[in-house]
């Protein structure tokens, strides 16, 4: 039986960090009433010339660099992000290019915030098939090119980054003692209005009408996606925990979607997780829409918060809607 695990994590943000008040002259909020508003202090945004794919291949390098394997060496990269380089060809070929993985397969992946986990089930899947056996999974995303910054219900919350995992096969027979216990995926098209992008695709295709009416930009409903976020992802993760036998007390680490500060106390105080194992950096880096969770793990494995044995929980909740969770044995 083939088992899949993380092996190699990485993240990569753009050089430039945009503070709360360097957005004050565009919104009528200053530093403080942001971060009562949202927890968030500074986020990073990319230069004119940098893309999506520019961020991935720095996250999907450091991946796997600490996984210990060539980037040529990998058999599939699975590319998370709702804002790729262009329409075609797909963000993951464009990494792929820049990775010299020659051959390997190579596609993207939508889901908004919850898109890595999506691929993280992907790649579960595929490892587990037996038709892979060193699979990249990468979350990256570009959000600053696509805010209105008169908006300040966007504009103070997303940045720019990217997070990588290398996963890889083992046979084992039996419980296996370390990897992917389980991942569950979830989704609710109904409320898709809630968070969008209306214009860009075959639906409403690119105008001077749609830019002159800012339909480029993000557009959120806070209350209303605030309200369903914690009340799905907190089911999502009580579901999960049952299905395993486990309880909070069990978990090492805590990882969601770093979405705001409000909703991560919402989703700690509901579930009575612990301050110490509720891990954030929502506070340095904003809202990375699916690259936030990649990112968030990285952090917390490289500064020793998430240890060999250490049991993991994930979660994400974004646009569609879509939510996830997983189940890590570290």
């Amino acid at each position: 039986m083939w088992q899949s695990r993380i092996i190699g994590t990485g993240s990569y943000l753009p050089a430039r960090a945009v503070s709360n008040g360097d957005l004050s002259p565009w919104i009528r909020l200053d530093s403080d009433a942001i971060v009562r508003r949202t927890g968030i202090r500074f986020r990073h945004w990319v230069t004119d010339e940098q893309a999506s794919s520019h961020l991935a291949e720095q996250a999907a390098r450091r991946a796997c660099e600490a996984g210990g394997c060539a980037p040529s060496s990998v058999d599939a990269i699975l590319v998370s992000t709702t804002s790729p380089d262009m329409p075609l060809p797909s963000t993951a070929c464009l990494l792929q290019r820049a990775l010299e993985a020659k051959g390997c397969a190579a596609f993207d992946l939508a889901a908004s915030c919850s898109g890595f986990l999506y691929g993280l089930s992907m790649a579960d899947r595929l490892i587990r098939s037996g038709q892979f056996h060193r699979c990249l999974v990468v979350a990256t995303e570009v959000k600053s090119k696509f805010l209105d910054l008169r908006d300040e219900a966007t504009a103070i919350l997303f940045g720019d980054g990217a997070g990588a995992a290398l996963m890889v096969g083992d046979q084992v027979e039996g419980r296996a003692r370390c990897g992917v216990m389980g991942v569950r995926l979830y989704a609710d098209g109904m409320r898709h209005g809630l968070i969008e992008m209306p214009a860009g695709g075959s639906r409403q295709p690119a105008s001077l009408q749609t830019v002159r009416d800012r339909r480029h930009t993000i557009r959120i409903q806070g209350g209303p996606l605030f309200r369903v976020a914690v009340k799905r992802l907190t089911e999502a993760v009580l579901e999960i925990l049952k299905e395993f036998g486990v309880g909070i007390h069990d978990l090492g680490q805590a990882i969601f979607h770093q979405a705001n500060g409000r909703l991560l106390t919402a989703l700690g105080n509901r579930l009575g997780l612990p301050p110490g194992k509720l891990y954030s950096v929502v506070e340095r880096l904003g809202n990375t829409s699916s690259a936030s969770l990649p990112i968030a793990l990285d952090e917390a494995v490289r500064s020793g918060r998430v240890s060999p044995g250490d049991l993991v929980l994930l979660g994400t909740f974004g646009g569609g809607l879509t939510w996830a969770t997983a189940l890590l044995r570290w």
